[in-house]
């Protein structure tokens, strides 16, 4: 028997309310049971998806649908109620010649490729985005049927939440969001935090509200994050016990502790407590609370991307953007029943998009690891009978050379797969890493902060087998090759700056319009500063980057911020930074230094200089002393002669 209930007309619902609705309908038709399909007609309302599971009832995916979206949908039919951007490739895709022109062109089914306009368009299945304008990455997470039971679990700890606890606790936080911190739409939440169960709780509270997300990288100093705080001015925010203190040079701002710590709490953390997650997890919604219908277009999230300015940027992520790239998911999805260890930073775009919002849709279990330790991840990944290892690069160089004592002291039977991320994986640390590990495939992917998590991946074993590339255009995502020089649009297997445009792109950067002209055009393309190709069978390479971001274990290191430092030291005259290849690390921040006549700074005092000053993966690691630092008739340095000089030096 499946039961329907209508909801059309409801508006002001909390959990409590349609809780003792759907107790009241099933108690009327008699013999509920736990499991029984509810069928839906209308959802004016966030809160009636979640509170199924807790009922004991599932979602059945064929029968669900909503005002926000429609998931019914026929055979070789486009779904209705979704708007599907870009038609499949196996199908008769076209696209438009010119705005002057009616004729239209076909897109090569092979590379995807379109002659008429010189864009790549992507091969994989169209992303199904919901037609409503009015809807909240949260609402949109939480409405995604699946077979999921537990989300999330703390490799340290053995602490875990349940789906169905993690949307009672999202619920109660934002009711004291609302409420208690007197949060609204618009306003600014920072979240202060190592990888922990607290970020996916949080972050979906804070969005569910129209409320802003900023993430601040722990290992900032405290100078670093004030920065970050002048910029976009949070209400609130949620830290760790250890970090709370990073916080108390920034101003009045009121914290959340996300751990409890009796010692620590009140003045000795130099900021003002207002309470504890623990405590508002527990607390029940109150009836009174009203959810705000928030349009796609808004600010769901403020992730600062490091620029080659030296300063970082806010990048405005809208809902509109998160729910595309969770829809990329949707359209692509990944094997059921997965196990995830997740060893990447949340508050990254890499860690927070994929691993603290997307599986959540998905229904997998994520495994937190707070921090890296090579031997603590592989115990982990045998402990908690992990499927997939989410890293970068220098770990899986790490593993690679640790294998032997890996193999022989911890059971890999069920890790199936790698996913890398945050810079290019090489030919060579791949099929080193296939050699040690022949029953492992490695995945990997191409974004950027301002693309959130979109632009290219391997998603299957034989996409794996393109050694050095980084996979072919997500889903919903169009491309473009640009001669860095002319401006001219290249073809396949051209050489030029990689253009990207789709619905997860972000819209600029907050509170920076010249950053926002420099970086996406008129047309909504974003440059991406990385010089690339795309081959016959329309697979991404990334051949070097324009841009001078320094990679040091996939964190951005931007060279013109320590140029800036060191150019405040009272015995350097001048100064530029390079990026040094590493096999280990990617890449090594080098200083070449101008001293001052009679000057005697070693390298190891300058080293210790900047070291006192940034974040550990910002230091630099080695230093030569010049007479003076190339650069052409405008001023800016020679970066390309320097990294020539450098690398000759070493293998001289």
């Amino acid at each position: 028997m499946t039961l329907a209930v209508s909801m059309v007309g409801f508006g002001r619902f909390t959990i409590t309310h349609l809780t003792r609705m759907v107790s009241s309908t099933l108690r009327s038709g008699g013999n509920a049971h736990s499991g029984r399909i509810f069928s839906i007609g209308s959802l004016p309302c966030i809160a009636l998806p979640r509170l199924l599971p807790f009922a004991g009832l599932h979602l059945n995916p064929r029968k669900f649908s909503s005002d926000a979206f429609n998931t019914s949908s026929k055979p070789g039919l486009a779904t209705p109620g979704l708007h599907h951007p870009f038609n499949h490739l196996n199908k008769m895709a076209v696209c438009k010649r010119s705005s002057s022109s009616s004729s239209l062109s076909p897109i090569h089914p092979r590379n995807g490729f379109c002659n008429a306009n010189s864009t790549f368009y992507s091969k994989r299945n169209p992303l199904p985005l919901p037609a409503n304008s009015s809807l909240d990455v949260t609402t949109f997470i939480s409405s995604q049927a699946h077979n999921g039971t537990t989300a999330f679990i703390d490799a340290a700890t053995g602490h875990r939440i349940s789906f169905s606890d993690l949307w009672r606790a999202v619920d109660n936080v934002a009711d004291c969001l609302y409420h208690d911190m007197r949060i609204r739409r618009g306003d600014v939440v920072l979240i202060l935090s190592p990888n922990s169960i607290s970020i996916p709780v949080v972050c979906l509270s804070v969005m569910s509200l129209g409320a802003v997300v900023t993430t601040a990288n722990p290992l900032n100093t405290a100078s670093e994050i004030s920065r970050q705080v002048a910029d976009c001015n949070p209400k609130l925010a949620f830290a760790t016990p250890d970090q709370a203190p990073k916080l108390a040079a920034s101003g009045a701002i009121s914290v959340v502790l996300t751990e409890e710590d009796e010692e620590r709490v009140g003045s000795t953390l130099g900021v003002r407590v207002v309470g504890s997650l623990s405590e508002m997890m527990k607390k029940k919604p109150s009836e009174r609370r009203v959810r705000n219908r928030v349009n796609r277009d808004e600010t769901a999230m403020l992730l600062y991307s490091s620029g080659t300015t030296g300063r970082s940027k806010g990048v405005i992520i809208s809902h509109g953007n998160l729910i595309a790239h969770v829809a990329r998911y949707i359209a692509e999805p990944l094997e059921p029943n997965q196990t995830f260890l997740c060893t990447v930073p949340l508050f990254h775009t890499f860690g927070l998009l994929n691993y603290a919002l997307a599986t959540v849709a998905l229904g997998s279990t994520v495994v937190l690891l707070r921090k890296f330790d090579l031997h603590g991840m592989m115990a982990a990944v045998e402990k908690y009978r992990a499927t997939t290892l989410v890293l970068v690069p220098p770990i899986l160089v790490a593993m690679i050379n640790g294998s032997d004592l890996i193999k022989a002291r911890y059971d890999l039977t069920l890790l199936k797969t790698v996913r890398s991320g945050g810079a290019p994986l090489s030919k060579e640390v791949t099929e080193s890493f296939l050699e040690r590990y022949p029953t492992v495939d490695i995945f990997q992917g191409y974004a950027l902060t301002e693309s959130n998590s979109s632009g290219a991946s391997t998603d299957s074993v034989e996409e794996s087998k393109r050694h050095g590339a980084v996979g072919l255009l997500s889903s919903g995502v169009e491309a473009r090759v640009v001669d860095p020089d002319t401006g001219r649009i290249m073809g396949v297997n051209q050489t030029g700056e990689l253009w990207l445009k789709g619905p997860a792109i972000t819209k600029g950067y907050f509170r920076n319009e010249e950053a926002t002209k420099e970086t996406i055009g008129s047309e909504g393309w974003l440059k991406t500063g990385d010089l690339c190709c795309i081959d016959d069978g329309g697979f991404v390479f990334i051949l070097d980057r324009l841009k001078e971001l320094i990679k040091y274990k996939a964190y951005q290191v931007p060279p013109a911020e320590l140029e800036g430092l060191l150019l405040t030291h009272p015995e350097i005259i001048d100064a530029a930074v390079i990026p040094f290849p590493d096999r280990e690390v990617g890449q090594l921040p080098m200083a070449y230094v101008v001293r001052k006549t009679g000057s005697l700074l070693s390298e190891k005092t300058l080293m210790e200089f900047v070291a006192k000053q940034v974040a550990p993966y910002k230091r630099v690691r080695k230093v030569a002393f010049v007479s003076s630092i190339p650069k052409n008739p405008s001023g800016k340095i020679l970066r390309k002669d320097l990294i020539k000089l450098a690398t000759s030096n070493s293998t001289g």
